[in-house]
């Protein structure tokens, strides 16, 4: 892996006006901005089928304990179907607005998420990766990213914080819960967009789901569904989104990065090859899909070779490993940071 270097080491002003320009150039030229539709409808028409084979199959077990292997196949079409919503948010899918968002507030009733709600959290992320005070990535109440935030923990929230390397992965298991109810939540905020049909949609889900699970299954075995399913599709979905920029440097308050170093010194790539880019639903290719977030999904390992490159020519730190690394990385930095709270509780103890 690469480190980014410091960041109160901006480029010079002429160079922050041209260097993005000059990229954008490079990968437009190289046709990567094109929309990739046939991919598209084949990756959704897959996912549509596998999904609605999993409940015939979930149908034709019936009440077995068996039907535990298929709540981790939910696990995983959840978070494939919640990468195509992503994808829709970011524009990557259609041309037009009203063809993405129809497709993203259908996978959002299919997986029971707020369309409306992600797309607003994650777009505020886009904006100002990683910096402290306006990305509500690194604003969790459950972990902290910088020493500051620890100093402001009190109570349970900061036993967590002092532990939290070892709690992420337990964590992880309330992730589905968490995103469910702030889902809900979201909706029934003044100046939500989209409340009926979003509550439509969200109510539908939670009828059919919990109909489907207890019509066919007993209550113990639909309570051990439910709970195997939801707490490995947070694992899953919190796996693909947590090597992408923590442990990463964070941004305050008056720092002077350009676009392209703000988003390149903040993000991680994850290398591999096919099965990778499966598995993490493209985001993987975090770099590449942060400076250009409406690139279709298959495009983006054909513009890490571009970026990577212009990157080294232009002297900006490119950060890449290996998937396992990648959690470790994570995990060292959530251990530094609450490196000081365990300190001060050891030094009371004596």
């Amino acid at each position: 892996m690469t480190f980014a270097t410091p960041l109160d080491q901006p480029a010079s002003p002429s160079k922050q006006g041209t260097d993005f320009a000059e990229l954008s150039k490079l990968v437009k030229d190289a046709g990567l901005l094109k929309r990739r539709r046939v991919y598209y409808a084949l990756k959704i028409s897959l996912n549509l089928l596998a999904f609605a084979g999993g409940w015939v199959a979930f149908a034709h077990l019936g009440d077995s304990w068996w039907q535990l292997f298929l709540a981790a196949f939910f696990a995983m079409m959840f978070t494939q179907l919640s990468f195509i919503g992503h994808d829709a948010g970011h524009k990557q899918i259609f041309s037009s607005r009203k063809a993405n968002d129809a497709t993203g507030f259908v996978h959002g009733g299919l997986t029971g998420l707020s369309y409306g709600w992600w797309i607003g959290t994650h777009n505020r992320h886009h904006a100002n990766p990683n910096h402290e005070d306006e990305d509500p990535d690194v604003n969790l109440a459950a972990l902290i990213f910088t020493k500051a935030q620890g100093a402001e923990r009190r109570g349970f929230l900061r036993w967590m914080a002092k532990y939290q390397a070892f709690l992420f992965f337990p964590l992880l298991l309330l992730e589905g819960l968490n995103l469910h109810v702030s889902s809900v939540t979201a909706i029934f905020q003044r100046g939500f967009k989209r409340r009926k049909l979003e509550s439509a949609l969200m109510l539908a889900h939670i009828a059919a789901y919990l109909t489907a699970v207890f019509v066919v299954l007993s209550p113990g075995v639909g309570f051990a569904f439910i709970a195997v399913h939801q707490c490995l599709w947070g694992v899953y979905m919190g796996c693909s989104f947590a090597p992408n920029h923590k442990g990463m440097p964070t941004l305050s308050a008056g720092h002077k990065l350009d676009f392209l170093r703000k988003q390149v010194l903040t993000s991680r790539n994850v290398r591999g090859g096919p099965v990778v880019d499966f598995a993490l639903g493209g985001l993987n290719y975090q770099i590449e899909h942060h400076l250009f977030p409406s690139m279709a999904r298959p495009n983006l390992k054909h513009a890490q070779v571009i970026v990577r490159e212009f990157c080294e020519k232009h002297g900006i730190d490119y950060a890449q490993c290996g998937w396992a690394a990648s959690y470790g990385y994570v995990l060292r930095h959530l251990h530094e940071v609450g490196a000081p709270l365990r300190a001060q509780t050891t030094a009371g103890a004596r």
